[in-house]
């Protein structure tokens, strides 16, 4: 995966509040997650709007995930490129990934 395209896009974390949600975690793996960017109530990422609290910067520009090393596991399998990347990056008006792109050291 190429981390760098990640990082000047972040369309995946802001795409949808329900998209973060927890599913394949183990309890601990939640719990490693500080508690101010948990919504236990539904049990995903917190929120605002539909951006990820945990997302730093500016969509399609510069991002960052500040708690990347703890994310859940939905994050950790958006990989670039596919369908959920797709869709999130056409919310933003941002163009697909392109195999040259994926390519790229």
């Amino acid at each position: 995966m190429s981390q760098s395209l990640c990082q000047s896009c972040g369309a995946c974390c802001a795409y949808s509040r329900d998209w973060p949600r927890f599913g394949l975690e183990s309890e601990a793996a939640i719990e490693a997650i500080p508690r101010d960017y948990v919504d236990d109530a539904r049990g995903t990422m917190r929120c605002t709007g539909d951006r990820c609290v945990a997302l730093s910067g500016e969509i399609g520009v510069a991002t960052a995930c500040t708690l990347y090393a703890v994310r859940p596991e939905v994050c950790r399998s958006c990989q670039p490129g596919d369908d959920s990347c797709t869709l999130a990056r056409a919310r933003f008006g941002l163009a697909a990934v392109t195999p040259a792109q994926l390519a790229a050291p």
